[in-house]
């Protein structure tokens, strides 16, 4: 009996320890709207519905649409520029079912434009609320553009392959 107390024991102990770490972790990673911690860096969208707590890792709304999005790790700062690339059909998710990046920062008035690699098969890029959609392809080289006029968080999806995490965003200051 007392061989199997020590595991439990163990166990209790082990699974406390993790408990412990998610929620230092949880609470680090949530805390940041609001204090002066964001640097500057941050709260760009501020009338944007609560996006302010952007630190290190991008702001929630996009942190939570590319939560399953295998090469999404933070928001690429690409503003200052007039005309961004995004790659279609990236290394992520499996295979070649990503856009890289999968998250961009932007100025209002920059036109981003999705280039297609030729790989995975037949992608498009399609605006979660319609304001934007290309035709779905497979062809190495094809284009599609939008001009972002207007500041906020634009989250987009390849509709043949959202159920494998192939998401992305432009957030537009």
């Amino acid at each position: 009996m007392t061989d199997y107390t020590d595991v439990d024991r163990r166990t209790v102990i082990k699974g406390l320890g993790g408990l412990t770490i998610a929620a230092s972790v949880a609470g680090c990673s949530t805390s940041g709207g609001g204090s002066g911690g964001d640097g500057g860096d941050g709260g760009s969208n501020g009338g944007d519905g609560g996006d302010g707590g952007s630190g290190g890792g991008g702001n929630a709304e996009v942190d939570d649409y590319l939560s399953d999005t295998s090469n999404y790790d933070s928001i690429e700062d690409m503003t200052g520029q007039s005309e961004v690339t995004v790659d279609v059909g990236v290394e992520a998710n499996g295979g070649a079912y990503g856009f890289g990046p999968a998250a961009i920062r932007v100025d209002q008035g920059t036109t981003v434009v999705w280039e297609w690699t030729g790989e995975g098969s037949i992608h498009n890029v399609s605006h979660a609320d319609g304001e934007f959609e290309s035709e779905q392809t497979d062809e190495a080289g094809f284009t599609f553009e939008h001009t972002f006029d207007s500041a906020g968080t634009y989250l987009y999806e390849c509709t043949p392959h959202v159920g494998l995490g192939m998401k992305g965003a432009v957030v537009v200051e």
